[in-house]
């Protein structure tokens, strides 16, 4: 499989095309995106009622950890869209049917590590905030102490991150597409990634940024997820052209 260098001019390019198709696909990639974005609202909410407002922001960042579990839905959009095919809400199924069954192994390992993610900051947030209902208007009282939490749980949060980060950027789409199985797919992912490390973190900054900070305007996020989604998969298409394959 023939791979090319992964650029700063190609991921511009990716979110120029990403950009494109969320606006030609508008109405079934919103009404994809609005069922995470419905569930965001339940989560952040239950959080609220509780009195766990500090975990917004570390409920936020785990999506990262399950988003890669989802992308089947927004390729397969993309796909038809390429194709000149229409786009319907059936279409998001059909490309979880058509995706190697390797996706839902990926899916397991993003669960995995979302329960440790999980796990880290329940037991950061015992530690430096404490058992206290904290509600919005109680933020001020306790900023001290938690942005302490929210600093050393995004760096513990980044190490996860970067792991599946470097595991599933480009395994997923391959998946999806079966050009290959589980473990060269993954082992193409991890290479791609660490060659081109520079262009490959910023992306995927960038990439959290935007995913991240849509779910904390979550109003945002329908029309976010999708333009990065896609973006994702113009990426993957840049660097592993199937012209090219094997």
């Amino acid at each position: 499989m023939t791979e090319r260098p992964l650029t700063f001019e190609a991921i511009a390019d990716a979110l120029e095309r990403g950009w494109r198709t969320a606006n030609a696909t508008r109405a079934v990639s919103i009404a994809y995106a609005g069922i995470f974005t419905v569930i965001g609202a339940v989560i952040i909410g239950a959080l609220i009622a509780a009195g766990r407002t500090p975990f917004i922001v570390a409920a936020a960042g785990a999506f990262m950890l399950v988003g890669p579990a989802i992308l089947a839905g927004f390729f397969a959009i993309a796909r038809r869209a390429h194709a000149g095919e229409p786009v319907v809400l059936a279409t998001v199924a059909a490309g979880f049917a058509r995706a190697s069954a390797a996706v839902w192994v990926i899916a397991l390992v993003c669960a995995l590590l979302f329960m440790i993610f999980i796990t880290d900051v329940a037991i950061l947030y015992s530690y430096m905030v404490g058992g206290d209902p904290i509600f919005p208007m109680d933020l001020i009282p306790v900023a001290a102490n938690v942005a302490s939490f929210m600093l050393w749980g995004l760096i513990s949060g980044a190490v996860i991150a970067l792991l599946l980060f470097a595991i599933s950027a480009f395994s997923v789409p391959l998946l999806c597409d079966r050009r290959t199985d589980l473990v060269a797919a993954v082992v193409t992912s991890v290479r791609i990634v660490f060659r081109n490390f520079i262009a490959a973190m910023s992306w995927a900054l960038l990439l959290s940024a935007a995913t991240i900070g849509s779910i904390l305007l979550l109003p945002l996020l329908p029309l976010v997820l999708p333009v990065m989604a896609y973006a994702s998969h113009e990426l993957y298409r840049a660097v592993l052209p199937e012209s090219a394959s094997n």
